[in-house]
């Protein structure tokens, strides 16, 4: 039986009833994990405490306790013998989720830059009788502990998701989100590492899948204290690359037809 779970007065998390038009037992919480082992433990624990099945995806991990997830109810721990990107793990995860029955998937970076509790508010964003990509708006990028590669990276990929004839969001590079299953698998999305969730984006627009967002928090640790593993110049070199194949497929080629599965409504 799903918890009446609502934040506290005074977390600092939105109070506001759960959306019962969508039950929680609907999503699984997928957590792709590269060598985030002082972090992942906590972001698991707090999420499994909410009621939701997590997956975490250990893309090749070095420092991993793969012994104390496994340990932690309702967790599917799912491995891949090397790195092969965050966007391969979430594939991995959404995957799993699918074929275990979910009809979505809420994404959820493992660094503990995001607050679990915060799925809720994702949930509660989606409109009744659509099946929507919901992305998390971070609130407080302009503060003083947020990279400037981070309000950098954010800007120029919302331009050229728009040039891509993507939605016009105004935070596209945010990992925290809910995402339909099995549309996204169905979107033969190229990308495998982060540039996986900016393709995603804009071939769901092209598709017709609406693409919505809330506002969230984010927590940025002093420096030093934020496990990363996005390289400004290499990344940059790689959104460019998918912006470019993406901007010359939208003017040339032609947008294959997703037919999501209707097996479930919600």
């Amino acid at each position: 039986m799903e918890s009446d779970w609502v934040p506290k007065t005074g977390t600092g998390y939105p109070k506001r009833p759960i959306n019962r038009s969508f039950p929680r037992s609907s999503f699984a919480v997928v957590i792709p994990v590269y060598n985030h082992g002082r972090t992942v433990t906590a972001v698991v624990e707090r999420t499994t405490a909410l009621g939701f099945a997590v997956f975490v995806i250990d893309d090749g991990s070095e420092d991993l306790d793969t012994r104390t997830l496994e340990k932690i109810s309702g967790v599917h721990l799912l491995r891949h013998g090397r790195n092969r990107g965050k966007g391969a793990a979430l594939v991995t995860g959404f995957t799993a989720a699918a074929r275990a029955g979910f009809a979505w998937a809420i994404s959820l970076d493992a660094d503990g830059q995001h607050l679990p509790e915060e799925c809720l508010s994702l949930i509660n964003a989606i409109p009744a009788g659509t099946r929507p990509i919901v992305v998390g708006q971070r609130t407080g990028m302009l503060g003083a502990g947020a990279p400037w590669t981070s309000r950098f990276g954010r800007g120029f990929s919302n331009f050229w998701i728009r040039c891509s004839g993507g939605p016009s969001t105004t935070d596209t590079q945010s990992g925290f989100r809910i995402y339909p299953l099995p549309e996204v698998l169905n979107l033969d999305i190229k990308a495998r590492r982060y540039q996986y969730e900016l393709e995603v984006l804009v071939k769901a627009a092209w598709q017709k899948i609406p693409v919505i967002e809330t506002p969230i928090s984010v927590i940025y640790r002093p420096e030093g204290g934020r496990i990363s593993h996005f390289h400004p110049f290499f990344d940059f070199l790689r959104n460019t690359g998918t912006f470019t194949r993406l901007i010359v497929r939208r003017i040339f080629g032609r947008h294959r037809k997703v037919f999501p599965c209707t097996a479930r409504e919600q």
